[in-house]
Order: structure tokens, then sequence, then C-alpha cells
């Protein structure tokens, strides 16, 4: 799959919320993007990601 403009391979396909704990991710403080559509925080447990997705994690940050 195409991750953060990466190539990376799944070994399987893998729920969303997974994948985002296993690299490090707080959903709390971030939107994804599946195949150019957002993917509500409410559907991250039943969201299966594939090798053949591109997907885009990013990181809100404060300022002022």
């Amino acid at each position: 799959m195409k991750f953060n403009g990466k190539e990376i391979l799944l070994e399987k396909d893998v729920i969303l919320s997974e994948f985002l704990k296993t690299m490090g991710y707080d959903a709390s403080v971030i939107a994804v993007e599946i195949n150019y559509e957002i993917i509500p925080k409410a559907e991250y447990d039943k969201t299966l990601i594939h090798n053949s997705d591109t997907m885009e994690v990013v990181n809100f940050v404060g300022g002022g």
C-alpha cells in the first residue's frame, strides 16, 4: 500500500485502528484519508485496509 507517500507491504489486510496503533498514532489528534476519502473516527474500528490502498495520515498541530 502507499502510506504517506511511501510504499509499504502489509502481511495481511488489517483494521485501520490496529494499523494506527502499530504505527504509533494517537487517533484523537489525526485525520485519515484512504483512497482520497476522509474516514470518520467512528469508522476506524470497522475499516479494513488492503495493500491496494493509498492512505494519508495528517496530524493536528496547535499554535497561535
